[in-house]
């Protein structure tokens, strides 16, 4: 993404797995790094400085962009259930709010929906994320077509609006491209799913082959769920991505609604139904994997099967505390996603995973701050199709960064030594100070260098989807 070699001066950055003082690091031309030197005191002449401490660029492994618009409204409506109940006297019965709620009032989002406006609301949402120290994303894509399922004139209008939104504002995307033909098992799709389905499998390959990677872009697949793709079209969406050496995403197991349906289906789990059709493997990440027995635990960890934790969405949709440590255990690599961007905080999302497990297991200690850094940049870009070219502040390595305040209210009194602790366990977004991508300094000082006015363009862009 680079166009002319940059250097930059690390205060302090997370090198070989430590914190190192005093870091050149060089990004060439190519947008990689060419040289990282620890142990310059002075900044080179016409370097940029980078004050705090400088990681690798972090990877949001699962995001719906458009839910960006359903912040603050899905809890209003939470809220609104909640009092009609206890006016009614009946608490139980005026709170009955959960994933299947929350749903409907995503779908009303999506109706409404255009390339242009997705475009809108998504770059304003790319830059929130460029803002929190993102520097790729991987969109689970599933907002095909027009109202009713209507081809467009360029039937990947919508995911091309993602991938030109990505780019302007400044950050990398693996654009997720996903198959949803049924409503549940056996079901058509319901007047809302309508403008997610390409009819057949073989539909959504010969539609989504259309798309093209770049510098920018990494072109995967996705099977919405075991619900969403009917048993006997699911080798066809594998192979798809196995053909091309894609990733392959799948949400698997978020409610335990989902495991009853398919047991009463198939005879087994959602799990076990992916391993039989060949889905499970090391290109392929469940997303949620909450509600798992014992049995398909050892599935994905024996399949090398990656696991996406989206513990701030996971609570606020009540589904439950996923068994991440037994899955990292069985062999599943790790990696977090801000998914419906209650909040878009990687740093969140990474305590939250050790955080939430305390509470499982009331018992501390699950992660370091170094292995929960991990699964925030090498893992998740492994599992977004980037491999080991991104994830790492090392010679050859893409020039993607993050520099988190040492000096903010939350972070200010640990010493340097203990950055990646401070980073992991007290830093929010908001005490990311840089964010630089192929070299390119996307984010300076908090202020982000493309997409000018941020907030503005977020309320904008979602107030005009909701008509005020």
């Amino acid at each position: 993404m680079s166009l002319t070699a940059q250097t930059y001066w690390a205060e302090h950055a997370w090198v070989d797995g430590s914190v190192r003082s005093d870091v050149v690091i060089v990004a060439a031309a190519n947008g990689r790094i060419a040289a990282v030197v620890p142990g310059s005191p002075r900044p080179p002449a016409g370097s940029v400085t980078l004050r705090g401490l400088t990681i690798p660029g972090l990877a949001n492994a699962h995001s719906h962009a458009f839910h960006r618009a359903l912040r603050g409204v899905v809890q209003a409506e939470s809220e609104a259930g909640a009092e009609a109940g206890n006016r009614a006297g009946n608490k139980a019965a005026g709170a009955p709010d959960s994933f299947w709620t929350w749903r409907e009032v995503m779908y009303g989002v999506a109706d409404r929906l255009t390339p242009d406006s997705y475009f809108e609301l998504a770059r304003a949402v790319y830059a929130e994320m460029a803002m929190a120290g993102i520097t790729c994303v991987g969109e689970f894509h599933y907002l095909h077509h027009a109202p009713g399922g209507t081809r467009y004139g360029n039937p990947n209008a919508m995911g091309e609006a993602l991938i030109a939104a990505a780019a302007e504002a400044g950050i990398r995307i693996t654009l997720l491209d996903t198959c949803y033909l049924s409503s549940g098992f056996g079901a058509e799709p319901n007047e809302h799913q309508l403008r997610f389905s390409d009819g057949t499998a073989d539909a959504w390959a010969e539609r989504v082959s259309e798309l093209k990677s770049d510098g920018n872009t990494r072109i995967g697949a996705a099977i919405h769920s075991v619900r969403a793709v009917p048993a006997d079209q699911l080798a066809t969406v594998a192979g798809w991505a196995q053909e091309r050496t894609a990733p392959l995403h799948v949400h698997l197991s978020e409610q335990t609604a989902e495991n009853d349906a398919c047991v009463e289906a198939h005879g087994f789990t959602p799990t076990r139904l992916l391993a039989d059709h060949g889905v499970l493997g090391p290109e392929t990440t469940a997303v949620h994997a909450t509600h798992l027995t014992p049995g398909d635990i050892r599935l994905l960890g024996h399949a090398a099967t990656g696991v996406c934790m989206c513990p701030t969405t996971e609570r606020d949709l009540a589904d439950g505390i996923g068994p991440a440590a037994e899955l990292q255990s069985a062999g599943s690599p790790l990696s977090l996603g801000s998914d419906s961007h209650a909040v878009i905080d990687i740093l969140e999302e990474a305590r939250a995973m050790e955080l939430d497990e305390r509470l499982r297991t009331r018992a501390r200690g699950h992660w370091t701050a170094p292995q929960l850094l991990r699964a925030a940049t090498v893992d998740g870009h492994a599992a977004l199709g980037w491999g080991a070219e991104a994830g790492r502040i090392e010679v050859g390595a893409l020039a993607d960064l993050t520099t988190v305040a040492l000096d903010s209210v939350r972070t200010a009194g640990p010493p340097p030594r203990l950055g990646a602790e401070t980073a992991v366990f007290a830093a929010t977004n908001a005490d990311v100070r840089h964010t630089v991508v192929g070299g390119r300094h996307v984010v300076r000082d908090g202020t982000h260098q493309l997409v000018p006015r941020v907030p503005q363009a977020l309320a904008e862009a979602i107030e005009a989807l909701h008509g005020r």
